[in-house]
Order: C-alpha cells, then structure tokens, then sequence
C-alpha cells in the first residue's frame, strides 16, 4: 500500500461485513488504513467513544484531518476521499464500462490518443484482479506486483493523459440512439459516448449453499481476501479453488495464518494451476491440499463458525472449526446489461465479438451496417468488448490488458467510419 499518506484508522468489530467492505475497498484502491479491531465494550468505549459492540454507530472510520464519520460506507468514505465524481461532458467518444486490467488499458490508450475517454466502474478500480495479492507472469514485474498496486498505477496513468474515472456507479442498462452509445447508470447519470467497450469482467461465482449471503464479510469471503490475510494470524483458514487465483492467496495467507487449507474438487492441482505455483505450494508447509473435496454446509449466525467438507471419492463428511472462508472459484460474466441491450452472447453469457459473430456467412439480425464486425466489436455497431467478459479471451491479466488495446485500434476505425 502507498505507505507515504498517512493511514484512515477503521473501527469495528471482526465479522462485520460492513467493516469488510471498507477494508476490502481501500485495499484494493492502494489507500492505506488502520484497522482497530474492538473486542469488548470497554475497548469499544476506550478505542471508538461508543457504549459498546452493539453500538449502531460502528463502523466508525477517522481520517487524518480529524473527520469522522459514524455508521460508515463506502460511499461515505469515497465522498471524503473526493472520488466520487459525475462526468465533467454531456458527450464523449469513448465510454469504458468496467476500470479492470483491460478497461483501464482501453482507457490508457483512447485517451492517450486523443479520444474524450470516461472509465465507469461499479466498485473500485482493478476490478477482481485488484484483489490479488501478487501478479507473477506480468512481463516487467520479474518479482510480482500486487493487483492494487498495478491498478493504481494504471489508474494514475490514464488520469494523466485526459481519461476520467468514475467509481462506484455501476450502469445498468444502454442502448444506441442517433448511432451513439447511452449507459445509464443506477444513480440516474447519463453517459453519452460515440463509442462504448464493455470491460465488465466477471462476477464471483458463489458456492450456492444456504447461509452464503448472510455470511458474507462476516467469515464468508469471495476472491484472494487480500486485505483480510494480517486479520488470520494464527488461524485456521480454508480456501476452495484450484486456480492461480487460489494458488497466489494461498501462499500469501500462509505467511499470517496458522494452517491454509486448500479445497480442490479435482484430483490435483495440475488441472488449472500453473506449474510454478504447484511447486511453490508443495514446498509451503502451512498450505495442505484437499483433492476430490467440497464444501458442502456453512454453520455460525452471525459469523461462520463452522464449515462441513466431504471427499467426493470416498463420501466421508466431516466438519471443521473455522471463522475464514475464501471463495476463488473463477466467476460469471457480468453482462446482463448488455444481453438486455441486445448484444449477442454464448450459451454461458459471455459477448461474441468480431468474426466470430457472422454465422453461415450471414451478419447477426440486429446489424445495420453493410459490413462486418470490426475485431472486438459486438452486435451492436459501436459498442465493442475486452477482457474476462469477451468470449474465447484467456483469462489472464496480461491478456486483458492487450485486449483492452487492441480494442482502440477497431474504436478508432469505426469513428473514421461513422
């Protein structure tokens, strides 16, 4: 974290997802913070100045100018921070809706082109990959770089030549009026762009087990859980996935955490793991892996507790104690927006782009252009797609960020066109 400002101290209670959601937010935006764990309502009175655990003031979040605000969010604190913005034009030529590796690269390379570039993300700026606790096969990072740390840098970089970000405002439906793309987002804000990219990625793919809302934040956690690992000290903590994802956290857990259990429905790691990590994981004797196994029950009432496993080969169910729970299991598409506008996407919900899209020799019916799909660019003329939720990318964060270029290159051809 960017240890040179000094840090938002964080009061709260361990197992309250609302103290998750700050941490997680401003670890994944590289600010740096104090968490203040309060134990007992005499901590609480001594620490934060309220009556007790239960005091409905918690969270509490103090900033270094003395601000403090009670009963935080992140809204809240993005406010404060004054990254909470609307779009400075009623029209751009680029609309980038996602600011993870490949819509932070579009953005990088529109604005730095000349293209009036606006970046909307729905939560904070790296998307999934910002929860990662170090990106190894990056090219110039020969000793890894965290997901925070290289969005930030990204970020910082399309800042710079022109491009504006705007966080926490998810869209929520477009379509194309007058051949010129319009996002609406939740809030009622209107973004209106001669071309758009959907960078949406994808959405953390859940286990499906009753209780998993109700637990989440509170013991119950989706993705690598970066900003949760100094809070396992000592612990027993399990991790489902097999993944590089999976691999990357587990390691960085095991330097805090008692024992880390790795949860793999497969037979080994070698089905989805680089090489590297397997032998990584097999010299760390924090980290134990468990083949052919599944989570199968959650336990605890307002925290987890308690989780249920069982082998898959053998059918023997057993439960174990545990207050921490990662979920890295890959995720969703995140295009309902776009299905709703009419773009095409496969039987698993990702955007088809490009010349994958004529089939038989024929263009798709809502086309209205006499020619084909430009490379990236969706059903919709204008609107194109990059990263995780473009289907047939490679699911990797240096691919997402070449895509998110070479999508420029066919956005620059259509707006010569149009």
């Amino acid at each position: 974290m960017n240890d040179a400002q000094p840090a938002i101290k964080i009061y709260g209670t361990r197992g309250s997802s609302a103290c998750y959601s700050i941490r997680d937010f401003l670890h994944r935006s590289d600010v740096p913070f104090e968490w203040v764990d309060l134990a007992s309502d005499q901590e609480a009175r001594a620490e934060a100045q309220v009556s007790g655990l239960e005091d409905q003031r918690l969270p509490i979040c103090q900033f270094p100018d003395g601000t403090r605000i009670e009963r935080a969010t992140v809204r809240q604190v993005l406010e404060k921070l004054g990254w909470y913005k609307n779009p400075s034009r009623e029209e751009y030529d680029l609309a980038i809706y996602g600011a993870g590796p490949a819509g932070l690269s579009a953005a990088v390379n529109g604005a730095s082109e000349g293209l009036k570039t606006v970046v909307i993300e729905r939560y904070a700026v790296g998307g999934q990959a910002g929860s990662s606790p170090k990106i190894e096969n990056y090219l110039g990072f020969p000793r890894g770089i965290s997901g925070a740390d290289l969005a930030e840098r990204a970020r910082e970089q399309a800042c710079r030549f022109g491009a504006e970000i705007l966080v926490a405002r998810a869209g929520v439906r477009g379509e194309i009026v007058a051949g010129k793309g319009v996002g609406y987002l939740e809030d009622g804000t209107k973004i209106i762009a001669r071309a758009s990219v959907c960078a949406t990625g994808v959405d953390y793919r859940k286990l499906g087990l009753p209780n998993e809302d109700r637990l989440f934040g509170a013991g119950v956690y989706y993705g690598a859980g970066a900003s949760e690992a100094m809070l396992c000290s000592r612990q027993e903590v399990y991790l489902v996935g097999g993944g590089n994802s999976a691999g990357q956290a587990a390691l960085h857990f095991a330097r805090y955490a008692a024992r880390v259990n790795m949860v793999v429905r497969e037979d080994s790691l070698k089905a989805y793991m680089s090489d590297y990590l397997i032998d990584r994981i097999r010299d760390e004797q924090k980290v134990d892996v468990l083949t052919n196994t599944e989570v199968t029950a959650l336990h605890g009432d307002r925290t987890l507790q308690a989780i249920t496993l069982r082998n898959n080969r053998t059918g023997k169910e057993w439960t174990a104690q545990t207050n921490w729970l990662f979920l890295c299991l890959g995720g969703v598409p995140h295009t309902q927006w776009a299905a709703e506008a009419g773009v095409l996407c496969d039987s698993e919900g990702y955007i088809i782009t490009g010349p994958d899209l004529p089939k038989n020799g024929k263009r798709p019916k809502n086309w209205t252009l006499d020619r084909n799909p430009f490379d990236m660019e969706t059903s919709l003329p204008g609107v194109f797609a990059a990263g995780d939720v473009r289907a047939g990318s490679i699911k990797r964060c240096a691919s997402a960020v070449g895509e998110g270029a070479r999508t420029i290159a066919s956005v620059h051809r259509y707006l010569a066109d149009a």
